[in-house]
């Protein structure tokens, strides 16, 4: 965001910010709300569907519950595995409620560690004066399965600016769920290793491209499969990371600078490894935080790691020897924040496999293009800014497994561009900014053993469109107009030596548009413009299973629920 728009972003929290009520905090503790959106209400909502369940009973963990996240600390946590249910599990299924009392409160980073490993990692909702906003998140934790077979400790974490100017307050219960096996609900093949790659039970700051998080690991000697599930969120200087431009220009058209292009890099021994995008994720309180009641940006609540496959490196890494995993943002600009998990599995058959990396062509760093397209005159900056990056590479190894040489090859193509329009007066107004972006990830990897080739496709996209324009009216005083239009797209496909098996897909899109007055003196706002948003959700898989949901909002209301109409009918 520009430093003009940073400012008037300031004045926009004070203006909708509201009193202190001492009152309404003594007593304050989260309030539950339906999983299913409710017409009519202003609380946070999304198009997401809750988690699938099982039809076994499931025994139920608290991790915390009432809890007052109102300091600038880790809140501690206690784990014990239910006796009721010692697993396997059919599926483990985290829930998190969260209440924000109303008044005056920035949305705020939420995760949750056990022993480490991150297992929940989100942003909250802000409230207003008339706004106490309650909402609930859920995540399929089943992968984790290993990481809760044993007692463990960790953090609970929102660090909130709490006093009488920052007065609405944070709560928050967490709770998992473990639904028992059985001849109807089969356990799936899950991790037998989690290993955490992060700070000390929290994310790992990242200030920089040379800014790197690393753990060092000694790992069982007997791997077969490797991933690493990835999140890296954007913060301060780099929150709206996709309004950036080159340093050489950033003063003139008054944004950040390091360009609109990030990405994550994945390295073993200071070697790259992997790449994992980075999703263009927009806060409750990003640039207008009206655009965002009651319907969220993408994933807002509920961040979803990138999974990138390590198998192609489980032959080496089980050699007994420390090896170094090692997280960084290319063009880091003060600040991400990054956290990760290792998921491995070993081999049932022998306790030592051993392999190697056959090839890897993969460069240790991208080399973005940019253009540059800029004319000053009359006063004013216009033109376009461009930023592409591409990336094609191939890795390759092997693992000796108790049914033979297994040989992986992961190949990828990582795509990202940036189109952007500006028209920045040199003093005062206009700002426009007009971005279009889409970062893509398309993914092959082939697992032969023998004859068999088993072949995984995955496809993955972010789109993201951002019209903004801050203008003086005749009668001096000044319009800002927002809208949003932000998609994410996953779908993957399997199959065996060119036989298809399954194949799934999920898009999410969440559009949005707002527009403000603000007074000559810049101190108020006079008006509140009609805000507008609309969500989509549609997964689909070869099975026949569907989901489908549809949500409108205005005037910062939910207007409408609509299920079913992105799914086929059903024929009977």
């Amino acid at each position: 965001m520009s430093t003009s728009v940073r400012f008037r972003a300031a004045i926009f929290q004070t203006v909708i910010a509201g009193a202190f009520c001492a009152q309404g905090i003594a007593g304050a503790q989260v309030v539950t709300v339906p999983t299913t959106p409710v017409v009519g209400s202003s609380n946070p909502a999304t198009a997401e569907p809750p988690v699938t369940r099982p039809t076994t009973k499931p025994c139920t963990v608290s991790l915390y519950s009432n809890e007052a996240f109102n300091d600038y600390s880790a809140h501690p946590v206690s784990y014990t595995p239910p006796a009721g249910c010692k697993g396997p599990w059919a599926k483990v299924v985290l829930s998190l409620d969260f209440t924000v009392t109303a008044g005056r409160q920035f949305d705020r980073t939420a995760s949750l560690y056990l022993g480490n490993a991150n297992i929940f990692y989100g942003t909250t909702a802000e409230p207003r004066t008339a706004l106490s906003p309650s909402w609930h998140v859920e995540r399929d934790v089943t992968d984790l399965s290993a990481l809760f077979k044993t007692a463990q400790t960790g953090n609970a974490i929102v660090y909130n600016i709490f006093n009488s100017t920052y007065n609405g307050g944070i709560y928050g219960n967490a709770t998992l769920q473990f639904y028992p096996a059985d001849l109807r609900n089969l356990p799936p093949e899950v991790p037998d290793m989690v290993v955490p790659v992060s700070g000390t039970n929290s994310p790992y700051e990242l200030d920089s491209t040379s800014s790197e998080l690393k753990t060092t690991v000694t790992l069982p000697r007997n791997l077969t499969k490797a991933y690493l599930d990835v999140m890296a969120q954007s913060q301060s200087n780099d929150e709206f990371w996709y309004l950036g431009v080159p340093n050489d220009v950033s003063s003139e058209l008054e944004t950040g600078g390091g360009t609109a292009f990030r990405e994550t890099e994945v390295t073993i021994d200071g070697k790259a490894a992997g790449v994992a995008p980075v999703s263009p994720w927009i806060f409750t309180g990003g640039i207008d935080p009206y655009l965002w009641e009651p319907i969220t940006g993408v994933e807002t609540l509920n961040f979803k790691p990138y999974r990138v496959d390590l198998t192609p490196f489980a032959g080496m890494l089980s050699d007994g020897k420390p090896h170094v995993v090692g997280i960084s943002v290319y063009n880091a600009n003060s600040y991400f924040l990054a956290t990760a998990n290792l998921l491995l599995y070993r081999d049932k058959l022998r306790a030592e496999t051993g392999g190697d990396v056959i090839e890897n062509t993969l460069f240790s760093a991208p080399v973005p293009s940019v253009v540059e397209n800029l004319t000053t005159a009359n006063g004013a900056v216009t033109g376009t800014v461009d930023v592409a990056s591409k990336r094609t590479f191939v890795v390759k190894g092997y693992v000796n497994t108790g049914l033979g040489r297994v040989e992986t090859t992961v190949e990828s193509t990582v795509n990202f561009d940036s189109n952007q329009k500006f028209n920045v007066a040199t003093s005062g107004v206009p700002e426009i900014q007009n971005i279009n972006q889409t970062s893509t990830v398309d993914s092959k990897t082939t697992t032969r053993l023998g004859f068999l080739a088993e072949q995984t496709a995955t496809h993955w996209a972010f789109p993201l469109k951002l019209d903004y324009s801050f203008v003086q009216n005749t009668d001096g005083t000044y319009t800002q107009v927002v809208s949003s239009d932000q998609q994410h797209e996953v779908s993957e496909s399997k199959g065996i030596n060119g036989f298809s098996l399954a194949s799934s897909s999920t898009v999410e899109e969440v559009k949005t548009s707002d527009a403000l007055v603000y007074n000559s003196s810049l101190s108020a706002v006079d008006s509140v413009g009609p805000t507008a948003s609309s969500a989509s959700y549609v997964s689909k898989d070869s099975t026949g299973n569907c989901f489908s949901r549809e949500l409108t909002s205005a005037a910062r209301v939910l207007t409408a629920v609509q299920d079913g109409k992105g799914c086929p009918a059903k024929r009977w």
